[in-house]
């Protein structure tokens, strides 16, 4: 398991970098390319790793390979269909749904499973509202409980999707009320909750008023016809453009 203060020592206590930061492929001279989800980096995703240390030994019987759909009160989708929705191989699936399986009995996971994974994963910081907003974020109904379905296409998004579409989950993430608006008090309570669970344990230090810095920053930049809020639209061109919120996209697997 990675300690807070390793994982921050690359990243900035964001989802998507500092816009007033010069861009690394800026003083290296290097054109920047869409970061490549190594094996290694999917395996730093706390939920992933909160998930497979629950898995079944890879040498187990194979057999169940359509979920052992009859053991499950809410019964997820076949394999083939998920592995279409997603772009895990059956393999994971199956690695993926072993460990929900046993950590969740039911099916369904619930905020407090959220919160009880991430203050194991950031002992040092307080993760209950960052773990709080992140579940969110799945529950995509609205409906108190993530189904292993909406669990791994999350996933898949957050891991493996396109540079467009992990923007569109970070809209969603930021869009606390889901008005399809960011305020900059939403911004700014997401950034708090992620600098409370793993901020003071950067490498440097971050300051105290960092979080509502960055968000000024970020709507200056964001909030073109300055009515005090940031559409999806603003959001997807601005950050697309600039080159340091696209590289730091490779960083969500940190905070996830």
């Amino acid at each position: 398991m990675q300690r807070a203060e390793e994982v921050m020592k690359v990243s900035d206590g964001s989802l998507l970098g500092d816009p007033g930061r010069t861009p690394l492929s800026k003083k290296e001279g290097v054109k920047w390319q869409r970061p490549r989800l190594t094996r290694q980096a999917l395996m730093r995703c706390c939920l992933v790793k909160w998930i497979l240390s629950s898995a079944a030994p890879q040498g187990s019987d194979s057999s169940d390979s359509e979920l052992e759909l009859s053991t499950v009160r809410h019964q997820p989708e076949g394999l083939d269909q998920l592995q279409a929705q997603t772009k895990f191989t059956k393999k994971e699936l199956q690695s993926l749904y072993r460990g929900f399986k046993n950590e969740c009995p039911t099916g369904l996971v619930d905020e407090d499973t959220f919160k009880l994974i991430y203050s194991q994963f950031f002992p040092q910081g307080d993760a209950t509202t960052y773990a709080h907003f992140l579940f969110n974020a799945f529950d995509a109904d609205g409906n108190g409980a993530i189904r292993f379905e909406d669990f791994v296409v999350g996933l898949s998004i957050l891991l493996r999707g396109t540079v467009h579409e992990k923007l569109k989950w970070a809209f969603n993430l930021y869009d606390i009320n889901k008005d399809g608006y960011i305020t900059k008090e939403e911004m700014l309570a997401i950034m708090k909750s992620i600098y409370d669970m793993m901020g003071r344990h950067t490498y440097p230090i971050l300051r105290e008023d960092a979080p509502l810095e960055h968000v000024e920053r970020f709507f200056q930049k964001m909030d073109r016809n300055q009515d005090g809020v940031v559409t999806i639209d603003e959001f997807l061109e601005t950050c697309q453009k600039d080159e340091n919120i696209m590289s730091s996209m490779q960083l969500f697997e940190n905070v996830i």
